[in-house]
């Protein structure tokens, strides 16, 4: 914990607290603090302060990295170092001081949390300060003295005040040009390099040794150090003063312009409201598809580009729109891993999808691309990645996708971007963490996937575009099974129900057999029609054709004419030729069968065939009587074999269809508990009875925070409240919690003072884990881990303590 972040935490008032935990959410998370240590350690925490910083704009960057190189950093002296107006530069610093990534000492110095400090190596190109290399244990007093007399200064005088007069020398432009005249010829060169290209490059570790070199004066003079024999560095102050005093690091307090052209806002909700069905209707019939034939995996991991060119026109997406439901499909948990069937196929959760209302459907597959950590639709050097192949980018793609949604979401009303690198730079102004490459590189694929789930249309965001822009906080990760806080959304709820209102239930049946569906079909419609007719035409209006070989389709998944029909009439008026096509198909259908055959037995003697056959206990074979010496088995070959041995014949199995007679290894089957699940990165995990159940639940809602104001309040009163009390604990733990020991009082007492974990049993038998504890009279209010909120525990009841880690 921070004492000086600590200290200023209680300096501020309550308004002032409120706008912290209001712009840190992290810290008010459950179980939310109720001290104010706790409270700093919450908000200096290194990861915390990392997701703090990736959330703020590019001119709060820019002065963090300014604070690291001025030294003691007020606002005026920032001001002049970056060379703009005070009052410029002060909302940016309020930014950084809302989300106390960084405070004023009693000084008025401003001081950064360390994780921040800890993330520029070389702040706005420049290395360390001059008294980290002076400073040094490698550095010995003869070459301090050297130096000193180098620089024309007095070698005699203690190391601090020796390594000062250096650093005032060195860092003084005036003093640095004059003693640069007398330089070989080339040092200023080489400096210069090391002054904006550095602070550390590679050498020449040789002419470092070899006197009247550029890199040897520069090194006896204290400008350039070598960590190891090829590498040198060069000192802050001295690329500072080489830079110049007009130097002035860049501040852009203003993002970067997107270039947009006015659009028609009706044809962009009109495109929406195709795309949104389309995207359900696809998904169901890719699903579909893979319950008829498990999609494999490569041996490197993930689909191969074959199968998933064969499920793009088995299907009829196109190969862009396949790769991107594939992926969603499985981050959703619609499709997973089957052992036994050798691929990918549909989840339990997919059958309760498919029965849930269009809207339902359509939000669950936005979550997971909103969440995925994956680009389905990135190149890189021209090729598209592996589909469910491993990401090296992992989350940062994903904050590369809510980034560009966010910046489109702020772009005013009936207008859309016309220039994509105008674009990203904008992006890259609010979220300057990302890495510029990947931006780059992500940045058309978010907009291609976008616009096929129907939340771009005509490079402007749809209604569904921006009621998922503003969940970026509560996006949650792809490993999540259950994201409420996104599918439950209101606004998005009542987007995804918009999105899907104009589709279409019924169908108009032409007497050319052909039935047209005047917009977007519903997912049901759709999928009846393709199970019944091949689909011709897709867009504003789709046409599906009736031929012979699609009724028949229909009727091999086991309809009869009669059911046919009034599946068809209830979406709409047959036709008396459609009705002739069914009924003669029909007629026709099963005049000829093919029996499956499990196995053949054959023997010499027809009489010892006709024996098995009649033999009552092989009757569940279902063997049937072909030829005198030819009988077959509805079973499979083991199966056969096992029966006929029970019942004392002596039979021996044969290499299919050569005679020859092989023996066989009874081959026993590993159990299989449950589906097994791909997760990111191509690892696979094994979908548990407790997942599924967790899945069913329509939805699992967080603990409700405190009012970030309210909660301000509360934690500067507890704080007046415990400097009044301070050394109190002790002593009531000791006089009320009498059935303990004395070293599990002291452990409680760190429950309450430091708000460690514990875990503790009450006279009754109950067992909680607790943290964040306060004295309440003879009670223990506590954070119980069990209840997920604070509870009061009887100090005179409890009767054990223990760590908990």
């Amino acid at each position: 914990m921070d004492d000086h972040l600590l200290g200023w935490l209680r300096t501020l008032d309550e308004d002032r607290l409120g706008r912290i935990l209001a712009t840190r959410p992290d810290a008010i998370a459950a179980p939310w603090p109720r001290r104010l240590d706790t409270l700093a350690q919450r908000l200096g925490n290194g990861f915390a302060v990392m997701e703090a910083l990736r959330g703020l704009p590019l001119p709060c960057l820019e002065l963090a990295q300014a604070c690291l190189v001025v030294r003691h950093a007020t606002p005026e002296r920032l001001a002049a170092f970056l060379g703009v107006p005070a009052e410029e530069m002060t909302p940016w610093l309020d930014l950084l001081h809302d989300h106390a990534l960084a405070w004023p000492d009693g000084e008025g110095v401003i001081r950064l949390a360390e994780a921040v400090s800890r993330w520029w190596t070389a702040p706005l190109g420049l290395g360390e300060p001059l008294d980290h290399y002076l400073n040094s244990w490698t550095i010995s007093a003869d070459t301090l003295r050297s130096l000193a007399r180098n620089l024309g200064l007095p070698p005699h005088g203690n190391k601090r005040r020796t390594i000062s007069r250096a650093s005032e020398v060195l860092g003084d432009r005036a003093r640095l040009d004059a003693l640069l005249r007398h330089a070989p010829e080339g040092t200023v060169k080489l400096l210069d390099g090391f002054a904006w290209d550095g602070p550390v490059r590679d050498v020449d570790g040789g002419r470092f040794v070899l006197p009247g070199t550029p890199e040897k004066w520069s090194a006896d003079h204290g400008l350039l150090y070598r960590p190891s024999w090829h590498v040198a560095e060069m000192p802050r102050e001295v690329a500072l003063g080489l830079r110049g005093p007009g130097y002035h690091p860049p501040f852009t307090p203003e993002p970067p312009e997107v270039v947009t052209i006015p659009i028609d806002p009706e044809e962009v909700d009109h495109l929406m409201t195709l795309a949104a069905p389309h995207v359900v209707e696809r998904c169901a019939a890719l699903l579909d598809n893979t319950s008829k034939a498990p999609l494999p995996l490569l041996k490197t991991g993930g689909v191969g580009v074959r199968e998933v060119r064969r499920v793009a026109k088995e299907t009829g997406c196109d190969e862009d729109e396949t790769r991107l439901l594939l992926e969603v499909c499985t981050v959703a948990r619609l499709l997973a891993w089957d052992e036994p069937s050798g691929g990918m196929i549909p989840t339990e959760r997919f059958d309760r999808w498919r029965l849930d209302e269009g809207s339902a459907r359509l939000r669950v597959l936005l979550s997971a691309w909103w969440r995925m950590e994956r680009s389905s639709l990135r190149k890189i050097d021209g090729k598209y990645g592996t589909v469910l192949g491993d990401e090296q980018s992992g989350a940062a793609v994903a904050r590369v996708r809510r980034a560009v949604l966010s910046v489109l979401s702020h772009l005013p009303s009936g207008t859309a971007f016309a220039d994509r690198a105008s674009l990203v730079r904008n992006v890259h102004w609010h979220s300057p963490l990302l890495d510029q490459s990947l931006l780059a590189e992500c940045t058309s694929a978010v907009l291609d996937e976008a616009r096929l789930l129907g939340l771009l249309a005509n490079d402007s965001l749809t209604d569904l575009g921006r009621a998922l822009a503003g969940l970026a906080a509560k996006a949650g990760d792809e490993s999540d099974d259950a994201v409420p806080l996104v599918e439950h959304d209101p606004m998005l709820m009542e987007a995804s129900t918009r999105a899907l209102a104009s589709v279409r239930r019924s169908a108009l049946f032409g007497p050319d057999l052909t039935a047209v569906v005047t917009g977007p079909p519903s997912a049901e419609l759709a999928a009846l029609l393709d199970r019944v007719a091949e689909r011709e035409s897709r867009g504003a209006a789709s046409v599906w054709r009736f031929t012979t070989e699609s009724v028949r389709r229909a009727l091999d998944h086991g309809y009869d004419a009669d059911e046919l029909l009034t599946e068809l009439s209830g979406v709409g008026t047959i036709p008396q030729p459609l009705e002739y096509l069914v009924r003669d198909v029909a007629r026709r259908h099963g005049e000829v069968t093919v029996t499956m055959v499990g196995c053949v037995v054959q023997a010499s003697d027809p009489a010892l065939l006709a024996e098995i056959a009649g033999h009552r206990r092989l009757t569940r074979l279902g063997l049937r009587l072909l030829a005198p010496t030819v009988l077959v088995s509805s079973a499979g070959p083991e199966r056969t074999l096992g029966a006929l041995r029970e019942a004392g014949y002596s039979p021996v199995p044969v290499v299919d269809g050569g005679g020859e007679i092989t023996i066989r290894r009874t081959r026993v089957e590993e159990p299989q508990n449950g589906k097994l699940i791909l997760l990111p990165g191509g690892q696979v995990a094994e979908l548990s009875e407790f997942a599924a159940e967790f899945e069913a639940m329509p939805h699992n809602l967080a603990e409700p925070v405190p009012d970030p104001h309210e909660h301000a309040a509360r934690l500067i009163a507890a704080d007046r409240a415990a400097n009044e009390r301070s050394g109190r604990t002790w002593a009531v733990i000791g006089r009320m919690a009498t059935r303990l020991p004395t070293a599990q009082q002291s452990l409680l007492g760190f429950v309450v003072d430091r708000g460690v974990r514990a875990g503790i049993t009450l006279t009754d038998g109950l067992t909680a884990t607790i943290s964040h504890g306060e004295l309440k009279g003879g009670a223990l209010d506590a954070w119980c881990e069990e209840a997920g909120d604070y509870l009061e525990f009887p100090l005179a009841e409890i009767v054990e303590v223990t760590g908990a880690y």
